[in-house]
């Protein structure tokens, strides 16, 4: 990064700080709502190599709380757009871009072993349980994002062992999911905050037609991802 961006980084983090950070290489997979504030926090914190892990394309539905999604990127893909921010904020960042749905079928292509850090920013809690018992296997840090869906507090996000969380769906699914396979401890980015009950929006077909996916804001997720940036730049630049 060049030098006059990280002068102000550097009265933080000192110049062995930001040395540490370039030389660092971080894997983040999942680029929407928690995922894209994650990557750009990173990058600009001066995160040298960012390995970015998402299949999916942008779509309208993402307009509301993803980096990546303008009206100019609707239909491409979450990682490209992504390299294509981060590249714009630093040129000299090595950025690779994995169109790839993270799972037991498809986690050998990716060697968690040569990062220094990864990010678990997925939905799916058995991805989740894969990834962090595979970074746990390779001795490599992970922090996960629990449940930002149906919540409207972005104060209420913390960071905290997975075994000390209550009140959050998807971190209950994990604490069950990965004491049977013998994790006791991860660090996580959650919310106490009660989730809300969504509201069917007025296209909803109605009872017997699927089930409603989590409502979502703008100032929410984003909190998440910065909580998680910072949490993975003062690890790895030794504060």
């Amino acid at each position: 990064m060049k030098a006059g961006a990280t002068v102000r980084t550097a009265m933080l983090l000192g110049a062995e700080g930001v040395r540490r950070l370039a030389a660092s290489r971080v894997l983040v997979v999942g680029i929407g709502g928690v995922g894209s504030f994650a990557v750009e926090a990173l990058a600009r914190g001066g995160v040298g190599t960012l390995t970015l892990l998402d299949p999916d394309h942008v779509s309208e539905s993402n307009l509301n709380r993803q980096l990546v999604a303008l009206v100019s990127t609707l239909g491409r893909l979450k990682v490209e757009v992504m390299r294509e921010r981060i590249l714009d904020i630093n040129p000299e960042a090595v950025v690779e871009a994995l169109a790839l749905k993270y799972s037991a079928k498809t986690a050998d292509a990716v060697d968690l072993a040569r990062f220094d850090y990864v990010v678990d920013a997925i939905d799916s809690p058995s991805a989740k349980v894969e990834l962090v018992v595979r970074a746990k296997a390779a001795g490599v840090p992970i922090v996960s994002a629990m449940g930002a869906g149906n919540k409207l507090d972005p104060a209420r996000f913390e960071l905290v062992d997975l075994f000390a969380t209550d009140r959050c769906p998807l971190a209950r699914v994990m604490r069950k999911k990965l004491r049977k396979q013998g994790v006791t401890h991860l660090d996580v980015v959650f919310s106490a905050e009660e989730p809300r009950e969504p509201v069917p929006p007025p296209d909803d077909p109605g009872p017997g037609a699927g089930r409603l996916p989590p409502g979502s804001i703008s100032f929410v997720p984003g909190v998440a991802g910065l909580v998680i940036a910072g949490h993975v730049i003062r690890r790895l630049a030794g504060v």
